[in-house]
């Protein structure tokens, strides 16, 4: 039990300060939408669009990181194991980075014909990295003090008096 604690306390201990929020629920709203719309328009943001980069099992991958993204976006908008869900999402971010926006550089990017160098790079990449950024961001500071991960140090923290009462 105690490792347990440790463990868990270490993932939710938190001194972000409460603006924190902000930079969860702008993190959250966008990977919540973008992993139901990869259920929504499966063709142009789902398994389409993994086949036509060129990802293998596109038909498994696509619906493994709608859902990766759904759940990881809720659980950040909530605060709740923030630093957990922001490791998934860093990955997913690389990825997407990496196999649909760099072939910009040299103007092999299957998604955008037509466009290639540094400037297309920067303009197509602009939301993948900014929730790269914000991803990391709370996987170094954790999700804040208004958030479930807080409450849930802050009770584990209190200890009980011999009257029942807890004490902070």
């Amino acid at each position: 039990m105690s490792q347990f604690r440790t463990w868990s306390t270490r993932l939710t201990t938190t001194n972000a300060p409460a603006s924190t929020v902000l930079i969860r629920l702008f993190v959250g709203v966008v990977f919540l939408s973008e992993g139901i719309q990869k259920f929504v328009y499966p063709d142009a943001l789902g398994t389409g669009r993994f086949e036509k980069v060129g990802i293998p099992a596109a038909g498994f991958v696509a619906p493994l990181d709608g859902v990766f993204e759904t759940a990881c976006g809720v659980l950040i908008l909530f605060g709740l194991l923030t630093r957990a869900a922001a490791v998934p999402m860093i990955v997913d971010m690389i990825g997407a980075l990496l196999i649909t926006k760099l072939p910009l550089l040299w103007g092999d990017a299957a998604l955008f014909p037509g466009k290639s160098g540094w400037w297309a790079l920067l303009h197509e990449s602009r939301t993948d990295l900014a929730q790269l950024c914000g991803s990391a961001f709370l996987l170094i500071v954790g999700a804040g003090t208004w958030s479930v991960d807080a409450e849930f140090v802050r009770a584990t923290s209190e200890t009980p008096n011999p009257l029942g009462a807890k004490i902070r």
